[in-house]
């Protein structure tokens, strides 16, 4: 059974035990569903070999080889990462679109006993939803930009207000990003990762009431706020910190 989401939020409401992502490592590294695990039906060198047939000699032979890969891997999967799922798991399997991927895993799995949905649509789907969040809406709640200088203290204000019952949203923190001081610490999530987490973010607020970040160009690192976030900011009130030198 395939499961059509209509809101970023519907994804945590249906429960799932797991989420299972059996697009291939890279596909995977690029971005994925929050708390999806990897398991893939084809790795990034026979996803490209599979590919290459499908379109060099027929699809009929490159559909044959895929069953073979599919099985051999959903075999290693079943022995190893899944070997200790009880028989009321459920979970959902996703691949790029909701084809042949996600679909032949599905059944695999549905054959055991297992509660198994699949995504309509895929990560194209899921995608689709971020991409609507932070490139097509307005940010509901109001923002107030917390600013200062470098070294004022600004990160460290800002992770106390949630004690305080504010609103927040860590920009350095969903682009792994410190700021001019320290720079990136360990590597940045990718462009789509971090709107991923950005919409989720924005997904939780409560309209009604503010929401504080803090002060950043319109790049943090490599990671680029989408135009509405940005617009946002510029037009916010701020708060400047001034700390003693």
């Amino acid at each position: 059974m395939a499961i059509t989401l209509t809101s970023l939020a519907d994804l945590a409401a249906q429960g799932f035990d797991d989420i299972i992502d059996v697009r291939s490592p890279a596909e995977y590294a690029e971005d994925h569903l929050p708390g999806a695990i990897s398991l893939p039906v084809l790795d990034d060198r026979e996803r490209a070999e599979v590919g290459t047939i499908y379109k060099q000699v027929s699809p009929f032979t490159a559909r044959k080889l895929g069953a073979a890969l599919v099985a051999k891997n959903a075999a290693l999967h079943l022995q190893g990462p899944l070997a200790d799922r009880e028989g009321g798991w459920r979970p959902l399997v996703y691949c790029w679109r909701g084809g042949q991927r996600s679909g032949s895993f599905a059944t695999i799995l549905s054959q055991i006993g297992w509660r198994v949905e699949t995504l309509s649509g895929g990560y194209k789907a899921w995608r689709a939803l971020v991409v609507r969040a932070v490139y097509d809406t307005p940010v509901a709640s109001p923002v107030v930009v917390l600013d200062g200088n470098t070294g004022s203290g600004k990160t460290e204000v800002l992770n106390l207000l949630p004690g305080f019952g504010l609103q927040v949203i860590d920009l350095e923190g969903l682009a792994g990003h410190r700021g001019s001081l320290f720079g990136n610490i360990g590597p940045q999530p990718s462009q789509k990762a971090f709107e991923g987490a950005l919409a989720q973010a924005l997904a939780a607020l409560d309209p009604a009431r503010p929401v504080v970040v803090e002060a950043e160009s319109s790049r943090i690192g490599e990671c680029r706020l989408p135009p509405e976030i940005w617009k946002a900011m510029v037009a916010a009130p701020r708060v400047t910190i001034a700390a003693p030198r």
